[in-house]
């Protein structure tokens, strides 16, 4: 097997394990189990169960960003591809939000959680184009920085996901709408759209 084919092999082991055990009673002796690998191998590719999870964000963010892209319209106005980013911004977070929940709690209890902006980048970049998009065809002022705005955009978006699908878990689906709209007229307000 190779070492890439191994080592993700391990990512997955360790994500489903984390999971279902939760980071302070996982042991790297679970993970490999579950991967059916020597213990020795884990040790090749990771120091510790905690330095598994940056790379488990890392996958969770590139699979985050896959949805994303598959819902955004790519010739509609800025305006609907800012409610598209945010709808599939929400369901992502609502399917994934045991996942997210482990992330957060691994990233922040080890030394990895400096690693949480480099492991944006890729969705940075991505909003970034499409601001950039948006400025070309005049849906967007000129002079908005990009790169700033991107992850102000990002970070707006994934602190209202997170309020609804992490913390609250209220299920009221009115309420819900009501967090999603205000969220997009902030948003929209903030960007110059409406």
């Amino acid at each position: 097997m190779a070492a890439q084919d191994k080592k993700k092999l391990i990512i997955e082991a360790a994500a489903k394990v984390l999971l279902e055990k939760g980071i302070e009673k996982t042991k790297v002796s679970d993970i490999v189990k579950q991967a059916s690998i020597a213990q020795g191998t884990f040790y090749l590719y990771f120091p510790s169960k905690l330095s598994v999870i940056p790379e488990i964000a890392k996958e969770i963010v590139e699979d985050m960003l896959t949805a994303i892209q598959r819902q955004v319209t790519e010739n509609a106005s800025f305006e609907q591809q800012i409610d598209e980013v945010v709808d599939a911004y929400m369901a992502f977070t609502k399917d994934h939000r045991d996942t997210l929940q482990l992330l957060y709690a691994g990233l922040a209890q080890s030394e990895h959680f400096s690693q949480w902006e480099e492991i944006y980048n890729p969705l940075y970049d991505w909003v970034g184009q499409l601001l950039e998009e948006a400025k070309k065809k005049r849906e967007l002022d000129g002079t908005v920085p990009t790169l700033y705005t991107a992850k102000f955009l990002v970070g707006t978006i994934e602190s209202a996901a997170e309020q609804l699908y992490l913390y609250q878990r209220n299920e009221d689906e009115m309420a819900h709408q009501a967090h999603i709209g205000a969220l997009l007229g902030f948003v929209k307000r903030a960007l110059g759209i409406q």
